[in-house]
């Protein structure tokens, strides 16, 4: 097993490219962990991380449909959604370049 942390890294950052494509936040980071993690050290940690954090971000979203029948609320939901999947890719990215393990905030243990 060899220590690949750019690999790790750039997982984190593959769930961005929704900004590009629309889609793949999911896929792309899947795809990564399942091919590597049995070859890079610690890719399965940061892969679980990173999946439990976008199907979190796909139930909060469906969660927010209703809400916007709410006084808006699922707006607002969606709008700080939105702002969180930017924000902690890259904050642990950068966190995982240093060799931590990041945690995402709000996230189900769907997979451990």
């Amino acid at each position: 097993m060899r220590e690949d942390r750019q690999l790790i890294v750039i997982t984190h950052l593959s769930q961005l490219v929704t900004l590009l494509t629309g889609f793949g936040s999911l896929i792309l980071p899947l795809i990564l962990w399942v091919t590597q993690k049995e070859k890079v050290y610690q890719m399965d940690a940061h892969g679980k991380n990173i999946i439990n954090f976008q199907l979190s971000l796909i139930v909060y979203a469906i969660i927010c449909v209703p809400l916007i029948l709410l006084f808006g609320l699922g707006l607002l939901g969606f709008i700080a959604l939105g702002i969180i999947a930017i924000i902690f890719p890259i904050l642990n990215a950068i966190k995982a370049s240093n060799g931590e393990t990041p945690k995402y905030p709000l996230s189900f243990s769907f997979i451990s």
